[in-house]
């Protein structure tokens, strides 16, 4: 009895390896084909592929977007002071923001790279671990926006303008949980190639906000009229909306990733690998949106009147930056996949037609702004507001040099996305923070103060850190990530 066991059980376990053996050549099978398909993939399928994953993605970032700007332009009708004071807390608020997003960020790669591979586990514990620090980051956060008046005062900002900025985050600062975990939503079911539903989740919030805002700030259909205030409250309203409807869609369609399952338990090694892609990312984003915080405060410096025209050129800038960020986003999700399969060809090819097609969206809204700045400007302003001339004055010239950074910005945009989707994060974040902390900050504060070029001069430091992270990136992918890949396959 005890031989025939043995004998059994061998020839099960037989059994069971030439199965799994079969599986494994099926599936290795069929990755070959897929690799071989998507490496022979034209230019013309790689445009089509990254305008069906960008444009909602574009979208969605547009409508996001649209969120922080409907603030700009009511509040820009409302009043130039309250105008400041939002276009200051908005810039401190963001870059609390972005540093903490490095973990949302580091999702979509990770997700998308899992699919790639058929991983379905790493899918589920990537993006819970997301949630996780995401969460943890804004607890640690939120005393830096509770208490921010005494640090814009501390960062040179007129005292009227730093109160009611504080006022502004007091209220604004706590929709920074359900916006981090917003972002941690979106990356997971953008890396799943479910980007429709981002787009129309984003339109929706936008409307929201909008409503929400018009009937607050102003006192419209029978609300109080708060002002700034009403703004935060929008903002809040909004971003915790958009994060129970996202969560609640991908818990009914996707139900097999069971995100919420036994949610408390930690999974320490899968959070050590989100926050050692994730922290990189975030410092990365930091870096760049320091190097705008710190426009915000130089321009602050030189009085209400420009720091208002620098809000909403920075408005109109950010805009065309939301498509190069669809585009990016997009390259992280296709080269996260080229990635897992070990397809260098297909991951070359890709990145060349994302580049080029960010170079058409910069050259369209170079047109743009040097063709009708003061069109668009007026687009935020009260046409009896008796400042109204001299912001048109000096956002025409900001206007100038926002379309020399067109190009260097969505540059660097592309870039990063594609080194997130190779999962190349430490060396960016260093690239990042020498164009922008050790060029483009001092190149500010000289062109601009130094040199007595004023705002002109503020956003020249702009450009010219903005050039240097566009130019060593691109570097970095070609010369040496890429090849990594191949190298790896």
């Amino acid at each position: 009895m005890p031989v025939q066991n043995t004998t059994n059980t061998s020839c099960t376990g037989k059994g069971t390896l030439l199965l799994r053996w079969g599986v494994g050549r099926l599936m290795a099978g069929r990755m070959s084909m897929l690799a071989t398909k998507a490496s022979a993939m034209s230019v013309g399928g790689h445009v089509r592929a990254i305008a069906i994953l960008g444009l909602p993605l574009i979208g969605g970032h547009v409508a996001q977007f649209a969120i922080g700007l409907t603030d700009t332009v009511m509040l820009g009708w409302y009043g130039v002071d309250e105008l400041a004071a939002v276009t200051l807390g908005s810039s401190y608020f963001f870059s609390i923001f972005l540093l903490g997003s490095g973990f949302a960020f580091a999702v979509m790669p990770m997700v998308a790279a899992a699919a790639g591979a058929g991983e379905e586990q790493q899918i589920r514990r990537s993006t819970r671990m997301g949630l996780w620090l995401s969460l943890l980051y804004g607890a640690l956060a939120m005393p830096l926006l509770w208490w921010s008046e005494p640090i814009l005062l501390v960062l040179g900002q007129e005292a009227k303008v730093a109160h009611d900025a504080a006022e502004y985050l007091r209220i604004a600062g706590w929709s920074l949980f359900p916006a981090l975990l917003y972002m941690v939503a979106k990356s997971y079911l953008a890396a799943l190639e479910r980007t429709q539903i981002v787009l129309w989740l984003s339109v929706f919030a936008a409307v929201i906000n909008a409503l929400v805002n018009y009937a607050l700030i102003f006192g419209n259909w029978g609300a109080p009229e708060l002002g700034i205030a009403g703004a935060a409250i929008a903002s809040l309203v909004t971003n915790g909306l958009s994060f129970v409807l996202v969560l609640a869609y991908a818990l009914k369609v996707l139900p097999e990733h069971e995100l919420l399952r036994n949610f408390h338990r930690p999974d320490w090694e899968m959070m050590g690998k989100v926050f050692h892609m994730g922290t990189p990312i975030g410092l990365t984003t930091l870096a760049e949106a320091s190097l705008f915080a710190a426009s915000a405060m130089m321009m602050g410096w030189l009085g209400t009147a420009p720091l208002a025209a620098h809000g909403i050129a920075i408005s109109l800038a950010g805009l065309t930056f939301m498509v190069h960020l669809g585009l990016s986003n997009a390259a992280t999700i296709r080269a996260g996949n080229a990635f897992g399969r070990g397809d260098r060809a297909h991951l070359a090819r890709g990145g060349k037609v994302v580049t080029v097609m960010s170079l058409l969206v910069s050259a369209v809204a170079i047109v743009l702004f040097l063709t009708f700045p003061d069109a668009l400007m007026s687009l935020f302003l009260d046409a009896e507001d008796p400042q109204r001339d001299q912001i048109l004055l000096i956002g025409g010239v900001l206007m100038a040099a926002a379309a020399l950074f067109q190009l260097m910005d969505g540059m660097q945009a592309v870039a990063l996305g594609l080194l997130r989707g190779v999962q190349d994060t430490g060396m960016p974040m260093v690239i990042a923070a020498l164009s922008y902390w050790a060029v483009g900050i001092p190149a500010s504060y000289v062109f601009g103060f130094m040199l007595g070029w004023d705002g002109l001069g503020v956003w020249m430091g702009l450009v010219a850190g903005l050039t240097c992270a566009g130019l060593f990136l691109m570097l970095r992918f070609w010369r040496r990530s890429i090849k990594a890949v191949g190298a790896a396959t």
